[in-house]
Parts: C-alpha cells; sequence; structure tokens
C-alpha cells in the first residue's frame, strides 16, 4: 500500500444532525492533525495563493463578511474570522443550493503541531443522502485533506490533479475514504443495508470500475 493510500488513517471521521432554521441539517466532521504550527495551517487555508496549491483557484473578498468563490466549485460569505483558530463559511454550489456551511477549527498541540477540524453542516435533499450518505461530501474532503498534508509537508501538491485522480493510488485512496465513511454512517445509527448501499453508490460515483474491469467484490459491511 503506497504511503498516500495509508494517510487515509490519519483521519477521524464522524456524521451526525443538527438543528438548524431551515430544518435538519446533516453533519460530517474530519479532525486530523498536522506537522506544522497553527499560523502556518491558518495561512496555508485563508490565503488566496496558497489555497490554489493544494485546494482550487478562488477569487473574491477574502475577509469578514467578504464573498469568495472557488474555481468550478463552490462559493459563498466569510461569516467567522477569528485567527488562528475558527473560520466558518457559507458553502453554496448551483442555482438552488439551501443551507450549507464549513466551519474549521484549528487548535495548537505544542508549537509544531496543530489539530485540524473541518465540519460540513447542510440540509441535504433525502433523496441525495439515501442514495449516497455522507460519503458525497466526505470522499471530497478526504481529498481536500490530504492534498493540504502533502502541500504542508512538502510545500508541493499533486503535480498533475487530473491524472492523478484517475491514477489506481487514487481510486484506492477514495475507495478506502468511501468505505472509511460508512463506518461513520453505521457508526451514527444506519442501518448495515443501508450503509452498504451508500457505500457503493458513492465508491461507484468517485472511483468507476475501468471500462472492461469486472466489478471488484465488496464486503456487506464496508470496512470490514
Amino acid at each position: 500500500m503506497s504511503d498516500i493510500v495509508d494517510r487515509i488513517n490519519d483521519v477521524h471521521r464522524k456524521v451526525g444532525t443538527r438543528a438548524v432554521p431551515e430544518g435538519e441539517a446533516r453533519t460530517v466532521l474530519l479532525r486530523r492533525t498536522y506537522d506544522a504550527n497553527a499560523d502556518d495551517v491558518w495561512d496555508a487555508c485563508t490565503d488566496p495563493e496558497r489555497i490554489a496549491r493544494w485546494f482550487l483557484p478562488v477569487s473574491g473578498d477574502l475577509k469578514l463578511g467578504g464573498h469568495y468563490q472557488l474555481e468550478g466549485n463552490a462559493g459563498g460569505e466569510v461569516l467567522h474570522c477569528e485567527r488562528p483558530r475558527l473560520l466558518r463559511v457559507s458553502w453554496l454550489f448551483g442555482e438552488n443550493p439551501g443551507f450549507s456551511e464549513v466551519e474549521v477549527r484549528l487548535t495548537p498541540e505544542g508549537d509544531e503541531r496543530t489539530v485540524f477540524e473541518l465540519e460540513h453542516v447542510a440540509v441535504t435533499p433525502p433523496e441525495f443522502w439515501d442514495t449516497f450518505g455522507p460519503g458525497a461530501v466526505g470522499v471530497g474532503w478526504d481529498l481536500a485533506l490530504l492534498g493540504l498534508g502533502m502541500y504542508l509537508l512538502t510545500g508541493e501538491s499533486v503535480k498533475d490533479p487530473e491524472a492523478w485522480q484517475v491514477s489506481d493510488e487514487a481510486r484506492e485512496y477514495m475507495g478506502r475514504s468511501s468505505e472509511e465513511w460508512g463506518v461513520a454512517y453505521e457508526a451514527s445509527g444506519a442501518a448495515p443495508e443501508t450503509v452498504a448501499t451508500a457505500v457503493r453508490a458513492t465508491t461507484d460515483f468517485y472511483a468507476p470500475p475501468a471500462p472492461g474491469s469486472a466489478a471488484p467484490e465488496t464486503s456487506e459491511t464496508p470496512g470490514a
């Protein structure tokens, strides 16, 4: 197994719900510790030039009350900004996005380590959640945290992200991520058969079988 795929074990994942004015929201939480101080991690997550090196190009007014837009992805408003500990933004995509927010929390652990938490809270259409479960956004955030970790360690991210995302290594990483989100989903109280269906749909979306290849055998219980 490659070192990159091993990084899947660096992340703690949790699935839950939260009441918001718009209704009941689904939550996914990722927690990982980086070998970097909190100021460095904060700058990597808030400086437009640095964000583009490990995530996506971003434009806009990146300050409290300002609006941002990630290239080809979400946009929104900076709702809370407390350097170097707390960043909360609305996370809107499409014509009718509904309620969706992302909060990043940083906690120093000594002088050169930082506990990084990312929580995505969104009111999700039931039919979408029933099909994909938490992995729909969870796998994407796993990829983002992987990119941030590589960048903080080396100053570089994946040199050719588009080529890497169709590599065997990336497919294995995304498949493992989907399974781990299944484990977190079941821990939240979801039925095993519901979890298995969601894991299969999420894995097929992110890492569909290569043309002409046989579908891999999978356990009925993701992560087993």
